[in-house]
């Protein structure tokens, strides 16, 4: 338990997590599953207007192309500020 108490102590964590829940909740409701999705988090903006850039893309993307979703995150306002397919 002391490592939860630790990881709600560190802003960079919390806010990475809230950005990919947010992230999570856009996705979802564009028709992305998760569990078959490469997530990666990339910090777009850093602070103090930090943004989160969380991109959903197929987990066997060798030779393929499009299915990608990108959700840009606004950690401040703690909404999706942007959604963008990719083709």
């Amino acid at each position: 338990m002391a490592v939860l108490e630790e990881i709600a102590q560190d802003d960079l964590a919390v806010g990475v997590a809230r950005a990919l829940a947010i992230a999570n909740h856009a996705a979802v409701e564009r028709g992305t599953d998760l569990q078959q999705s490469l997530v990666t988090i990339t910090e777009e903006e850093p602070p103090p207007y930090r943004r989160w850039r969380i991109h959903y893309g197929p987990r066997d993307y060798v030779g393929r192309r499009g299915g990608d979703l990108v959700v840009i995150v606004d950690e401040a306002s703690g909404r999706a500020e942007r959604i963008l397919r990719g083709q």
